[in-house]
């Protein structure tokens, strides 16, 4: 019973405002497709729930009384917020179409995103992407962006996220290297070895070289011959022959699967939950958002 009477006022509440903006009961009947009469009910059980009179009525006009007056403007944003819905549940039926602005790191959009995107045009015609690669952050709101997948904590509350599925960090190197220079069993065993490592662009940091060890996780920064700033170049430097270095699983799983990189110490990899997709909370019911996150969901878990 609740929430029938509830229901009630909130019908009356739209209604209220309707006639409060347009001054008519037939203009606001006419508007939301209903009778003036049903109308003029709706708003007199709201008058007898709220125990105050709204509107003084005459045989030609009508007049919001001093209580209606300071209701009305509380309505109007009710009725606002309801038309809103109705225009996200519209769009949210639509074909996706437009522009869709993707902003990530190289190696993502390199390793997991272009390869998407012939499948998701193939999907959807109508959608032009617009991809960006940086590995500096972007103010996605400011910069228009409708996605940006990044990897690490996330600091600003006011974007939706959603959590990829984990990946790994795992050592690789090439065989002609291994077959050299042997293939350590133990994160100990590196300092014999040459190695490779990767200096964040962002920060100018170097990375830390994190392991599994029983059930502790441990980080060493090896003496590396060999520092670059793109994960890309580190890739190449391994396949090269240039040492051991240690990478995302899905940066190395095509040279893998050629055979020009061979996991090390994976025994040792740890995982990670850290690629997420964010965007703003005024994308929520863009269809081409959503089908882009839907694909790039079912992409990542097969990785």
């Amino acid at each position: 019973m609740r929430e029938q009477i509830a229901l009630e006022r909130l019908t009356g509440l739209i209604a209220f405002a309707r006639v409060g903006s347009m001054g008519s009961f037939t203009a606001a009947a006419r508007s939301l497709s209903i009778s003036p009469s049903a109308i003029s009910k709706s708003i007199q059980r709201l008058e007898q729930n709220l125990g105050i009179s709204l509107i003084t009525r005459t045989t030609r006009s009508l007049t919001l009384t001093p209580e209606g007056r300071d209701l009305h403007e509380r309505a109007l944003r009710l009725l606002r917020e309801a038309e809103e819905i109705e225009q996200l549940a519209t769009m949210a039926r639509s074909e996706p179409s437009g522009t869709l602005r993707i902003a990530t790191s190289l190696p993502i959009g390199i390793h997991m995103i272009a390869p998407t995107l012939p499948s998701f045009r193939r999907l959807h015609p109508k959608v032009a992407v617009d991809l960006r690669l940086s590995d500096q952050f972007v103010d996605i709101i400011e910069e228009r962006i409708d996605i940006a997948v990044r990897i690490g904590d996330l600091a600003d509350s006011r974007l939706l996220s959603r959590q990829f599925a984990p990946h790994w960090l795992c050592c690789f190197a090439s065989p002609a290297y291994l077959a050299a220079r042997g293939t350590p069993s133990h994160p100990d065993e590196l300092e014999g070895h040459d190695t490779v490592t990767l200096r964040y662009q962002s920060s100018g940091q170097v990375l830390r070289w994190p392991f599994r060890v029983g059930d502790r996780e441990i980080e060493i920064m090896p003496p590396s011959g060999i520092v670059v700033d793109a994960s890309e170049a580190l890739i190449a430097t391994l396949v090269a022959g240039g040492g051991i270095g240690i990478s995302a699983n899905f940066i190395a799983a095509p040279h893998v699967a050629r055979s020009e990189l061979v996991p090390v110490l994976s025994n040792h990899a740890v995982e990670r939950h850290n690629i997420t997709a964010i965007w703003p909370e005024s994308r929520r019911a863009n269809p081409a958002v959503r089908a882009f996150l839907d694909l790039l969901q079912g992409v990542s878990r097969n990785k």
